[in-house]
Formats: structure tokens, sequence, C-alpha cells
């Protein structure tokens, strides 16, 4: 299959990588330091495995690229609006047969897919959600620090009850490439029950400042926590959909961390950086307030956090 990947940062050059190495056709858009740095050396990926550098395609202008077969958006949520216009090139390029190119978002919460959908339609987007612990260390240069790498993903819009064809087939393509990966009718319950556990992980470690071990040892942390967790669960139930997460297995999840597990969030925070605070935090908010459910915790986390959604605020 034929791939470009928006976003070749951590998630994006990690996974493109591993589909190049599965003999796919993949363009990687890039720019700056990070793309001289595909184009002259390929992309590094260092992990416990093992290194491995692989020679990849690299090109800045999406009008470059010609027709392909997937686009993954794999950009932070705040640059979605900025990638809009390449993802908009690429799912209409020349070539294309109708309707063109999916486009697989993976990003956090729920916006992304109606975010890509506005500029490409609804039948071009699939949604996903990856999970995987990798970090953009210099550029061209990846870091696994664990081994677990997976993508779920589904039809967002449209017939959402049983697994369509098209994500059958790519299914099929991300499996053969070594990347775990679970089709789904409906996208939206795995996005959902990532939400379920990782907004009020974020907003709750991001606000206190502090990992889970501590959290987890104080009762009235805890609690909001769970309340927290209950708000969004509610909230997804009002937009008709049941979540595989439930209080009692988010106490487990939580127990089984390691004590010093903050949130990718609170790292951003620390270093002063954008914050995906709208994506994970206010869209809770908004949803709950668009289909009359209360959502007091998340909407003062929110509200903690929402002054440094742009980085470290300039005194």
């Amino acid at each position: 299959m034929r791939f470009a990947i928006v976003g070749s940062g951590a998630v994006g050059g990690y996974f493109g990588a591993r589909l190049v190495q599965a003999g796919h056709e993949v363009t990687f858009l890039a720019r700056g330091a990070n793309l001289e740095a595909l184009r002259q050396r390929g992309l590094e990926i260092r992990g416990t495995a093992g290194d491995v550098r692989v020679p990849v395609h690299a090109e800045s202008d999406p009008a470059r690229v010609g027709p392909v077969d997937v686009v993954m958006l794999a950009v932070k949520t705040y640059d979605i609006a900025g990638a809009l216009p390449a993802v908009k090139t690429l799912v209409a390029a020349p070539g294309n047969p109708a309707p063109g190119a999916v486009v697989l978002t993976l990003q956090n919460g729920l916006d992304s897919p109606d975010e890509v959908a506005s500029a490409v339609g609804r039948e071009a987007v699939l949604g996903g959600s990856a999970h995987i612990s990798v970090a953009t260390t210099a550029p061209g240069v990846l870091t696994q620090t664990g081994t677990h790498q997976s993508i779920t993903f589904g039809e967002f819009f449209g017939d959402t009850t049983r697994i369509s064809p098209r994500v059958a087939t790519l299914h099929d393509a991300l499996a053969g490439a070594g990347i775990h990966t679970k089709a789904v009718a409906d996208a939206r319950v795995p996005l959902w029950d990532k939400l379920v556990f990782l907004a009020p992980f974020a907003g709750l470690t991001g606000s206190t400042r502090l990992p889970i071990g501590l959290l987890r040892t104080c009762p009235p942390a805890l609690d909001t926590y769970m309340e927290a967790a209950s708000e969004v669960i509610r909230v997804a139930a009002a937009e008709g959909v049941t979540v595989i997460r439930n209080p009692e297995s988010l106490m487990r999840e939580l127990q089984g961390y390691p004590p010093q597990t903050r949130a990718s969030l609170l790292v951003d925070l620390e270093q002063g950086r954008r914050l995906e605070v709208e994506a994970l935090l206010g869209s809770v908010v908004r949803r709950g307030r668009a289909v009359g459910v209360p959502t007091p915790v998340m909407a003062t986390l929110y509200g903690v956090l929402a002054p440094y959604a742009g980085g470290r605020p300039q005194g």
C-alpha cells in the first residue's frame, strides 16, 4: 500500500518505519532539521530490542507526494489545523480513485476525526488510537522506552455496526508490518475508552504536579480521579457509547503503574511546552455541556490547566 505520514515525529516515525521495513511505499512529510536528517541518514530507532536505521523517503511539499492509499495523521491535537492543508492535498492528489485516500487519525481525544472531516469529508476518515512509548531524541532519531506498540482503529462515521472492508484491508497491512493492530467496527469506543483513563490522569497529575504514586495514596486525590473518570463515562453514555473501562478496573489499573508515572501532559507542562488541554479536558467539558451532563470535576481540572495550554505563560 502507499502511505503518507503527516507528523513524522515519534508516533508517525515509528509506525511509518515499520511499514517501510515491510515493503510498503511510504512518504514522510517533514520540515527543518528533521527533514534533512530523514533525507540524509534515514530514520534511526533505538530501543531495548536493539537499534535499527531505516532509509526513508521524505518530502516537505505534499503536492510532490502523488497518490496514496492512506494518510496517517500523527501530529499533536493542537497541530491539526496547520496540517489540514497537507492532508487535503494528499487526499485529492491526481490519480487517486474516488473517493481517494483514507485518513487515519491517531490523536488523543475525540475531536480529530471531526476536524479532519471538515476538510476532506466524513467518508475519507477513519478514527484510531495509538499506544506506544517513544520519543524523538534528536532529528531523525527515535528512542522507544518500552516494548508495547499498538493501533486500534475503525470507522468513526457512517456504518459502525461492522468492520468495513477498507478497515480490514488496512488492518492486514499494519499487522503484516509487525504493528500490533486491532480493527473495530466503531472507533468511538476505543477513543472514549482511552479518554476515560487519560483525561483524569492528565488532569490530576498535571494540576498537582505529582506522579501517580503519591496521588493514589491520598484518598481525596484518588476520589477526585475516580469522580472525574465517572464524569467522562457519563458523557460517553450520553453520546451513545458504552466504554469498556469502569471505576473498578480503573482503580486496579492505577495501582499497577510504577509510582513515578506521570502523564505526558505533566512532562510537557514542566518543560514549558504546549499542552493537549483542549483535546483531553476541554472536549469532555464541552461535550458534557452539549448533552446536559454536568462535569464539575473535569471543569475544575480544565480551568486549572487551561492557562498553560499554549506553553509556559510569559509574565
